[in-house]
Formats: C-alpha cells, structure tokens, sequence
C-alpha cells in the first residue's frame, strides 16, 4: 500500500488515509449561516476520498469574520444552520469532520475577494477590526481597534463557545488557525503586534495569547478528540522584526506541551510587503522542518498538486499528511485519481462502484457490479 494510503490515528479519531481537504474560504454564508452553497460545496468534497474534512475558517464572533460572508459559530442560529449540512454529509460520505475555529483581527471586514477584497469601512457596510496593536494592514487602510485586557478575555471565551459548538455539532477535530495574517498570526508577528504589556514585547509574551486561546479550546472540546493548529512558518519578509521559522518551532514545542495534536503548516499573510517564492511543494520544507524538529504530527500544503508529488511527500517522512485546497476544487474526485496512481484503496460508494474504468479497479478493493 502507498504510504499517502496508510491509515493513521489522532486521539480516538482513526483516518483512512493521508489526504485532508483543506479549509477553504467560501465567503457564501449570510450573518454567519450555512447557505444552499455550503450544500453544494461541502457534499462534493465528502465524496472525494480524502480521509479528512477541514471545513472553512469560521468566525467565533460576527467581528471575527473576514468578510460578511464568512461561515460564523457565535451563537445559535449559525450552529442549527451548519446542523443538516453536517448530517448529510454524514449520511452520504464516510469521511471526517473538522472545523477550522478562527478569527481575521486587522483583516476583517473586508470585501469578497471577487469584490476587490479591500477593507470595508463601517460608513459603506463594513465594522472596525479589532487587533493586538493600532497598526494597519495596508499603508491606505486606517489602524484597527487596539484590543482590551477585557477583550481579550472576550474572545477567550468565545473560542470556548465555539468549540463547545463544535462538539455538540459532533465535529471529529478542530484546527485554531494562528496563520495567514489572521488575529492569532498577528499577536505573534512583531509586525503587527506593538503592545507594551506582557502580551507583546519579546517572543514569550507575543506567543502568551495564541496558546491560552489554544488551551480554552483544547479545555472545551472532548479530550479524545484531537485539536490542530495551523500556523504561518515565516512572514516571508527579510527584515529583522518579522515572524521566523525558528520562532515557530519555538510556538510549536509550546503547543506540543499543552496537547495539540497536528500543526499544518502554511506560511505568510501578514503584510501585502511579503515576496513568496511560489513553486510545486514550496512550503513543504516548512512542514519538513517542524517535523524533525518537534517530532509532531504534521500537515504539508501548498501547491501540492500531482499524486506522486504527495506520496513522495509522505513516503520520505517530509510530512505526515497532506492538505490539498485548490487541487480539490479542480478536481473533487483527486484522492480516487491518485489511488490509481500509486496504489491505494479508497472507500467508494456502491452506487459508483460501476464507474471505474478497468485501469483503475483496484481503488475501491474488491468489488462486484452485481449488473445483470
């Protein structure tokens, strides 16, 4: 069996496969709901044979969304909105359910991204962001909400809430997302945390808030159910007072005490300044790095496209798992395509087994067409 094949464990949570479906942004709820969209979206990645379904970063409060229609677990009508879409997925597709918990900080209020993706001032729409510092995201933007010690307990328990949520939806797993710019990459970043008192300064105190939102998450959620956190490597800057590879894995060894369960590992977001060498695979010495480095559990991303590429990946011990976004909106059906490819099995429903091609038999296992 190839190795982006073998099974593997997290806590009580047993996955088929190395394949995670990335969360992807839909920017398609209304004041925080699932809509007909999510419907759509979430059905035709759960029969994609990916193992694990990391649904799209979801607002812990209504100013936490990036933009207004952002996908929001704040208070009741979002939670009973995500139920169906969530109990249909289960009745459909074997595959498990992450969420993603998060919160955009500086970047919130935005516009759509096929609306421009500027900041949305509160005069045409928009809400004041709230952040660690009064330091703007772009030049032409005007600086955010510094955030309170009272705020801060806030969004705490907000997190809390929504893990809570999260559990009573029957949600597999959790990722806090600390990466792309977002409030939790800020408070780490000196770039845009500024703060003069012990949650700002030197590396410990910009990490303090990320890993007490890290525990009330980890405390809120059932223990056997695993918890991730996805981080941004490098600020990709090359100045002195930027986010490093080496102030991440000092982040990681910090989550790793306190039972965080995977790290997916992405890069950047925090100034429109960055300059990223794109490329097949190029956050992957990332993942590689935290991986020997920590001995965690780890998630690759990142232009991670052909089936070799991602077995490669696993199979040289670079990652634990891959995590595909872009790839899947392509083509929903990638992790058959890549079973094919290297040799791998799949969990295929029967009302398809009758589609394979010849060439391709093997992924489901052994199987009968039963046509007469």
């Amino acid at each position: 069996m190839a190795a982006l094949f073998q099974p593997m464990s997290l806590r009580s949570l047993q996955l088929a496969n190395r394949i995670m479906v990335s969360p992807m942004c839909q920017y398609s709820a209304v004041e925080g709901c699932a809509t007909a969209w999510h419907y759509a979206h979430l059905l035709s990645l759960a029969g994609s044979g990916a193992s694990l379904l990391c649904l799209e970063a979801t607002a812990v409060t209504r100013e936490a969304r990036i933009t207004a229609g952002c996908l929001g677990l704040w208070d009741d009508t979002c939670e009973a909105a995500l139920a169906p879409v969530l109990r249909l997925i289960r009745t459909t597709s074997p595959v498990k359910l992450a969420l993603q918990l998060a919160h955009a900080g500086r970047k919130a209020s935005s516009r759509r991204p096929w609306e421009g993706g500027q900041l949305m001032l509160p005069a045409d729409g928009g809400w004041l962001p709230e952040a660690p510092s009064p330091v703007a995201h772009a030049a032409d933007e005007p600086p955010p909400r510094e955030l309170t010690h009272a705020d801060l307990a806030r969004l705490r328990e907000a997190f809390a809430a929504a893990a809570r949520r999260a559990a009573r939806l029957d949600f597999d797993a959790l990722e806090v997302h600390m990466a792309h710019g977002y409030l939790l990459h800020q408070f780490l970043s000196p770039l845009a945390n500024r703060r003069g008192d012990e949650y700002g300064g030197n590396l410990a105190g910009r990490m303090r808030f990320p890993l007490e939102v890290f525990e009330t998450v980890r405390s809120a959620f059932p223990a056997d159910r695993p918890v991730g956190v996805r981080v941004s490597a490098t600020d990709w800057l090359d100045v002195e007072e930027s986010w490093t590879l080496e102030q991440t894995l000092a982040l990681v060894r910090q989550l790793q005490a306190r039972g965080c369960d995977w790290i997916d590992v992405s890069s950047g977001g925090i100034s429109p300044r960055q300059r990223i060498a794109v490329g097949p695979g190029y956050q992957v010495p990332f993942a590689q790095a935290v991986r020997e480095a920590t001995g965690m559990t780890t998630i690759a991303v990142g232009m991670i496209t052909e089936p070799q590429q991602a077995e490669e990946i696993v199979a040289s011990g670079r990652a634990d798992m891959v995590a595909l976004a872009r790839a899947m909106l392509y083509d929903p059906r990638w992790p058959w395509h890549a079973a094919a490819a290297v040799g791998g099995t799949v969990d295929g429903p029967r009302q398809v087994w009758r589609a394979l091609p010849k060439t391709a038999a093997h992924i489901f296992g052994s199987v009968s067409s039963g046509q007469r």
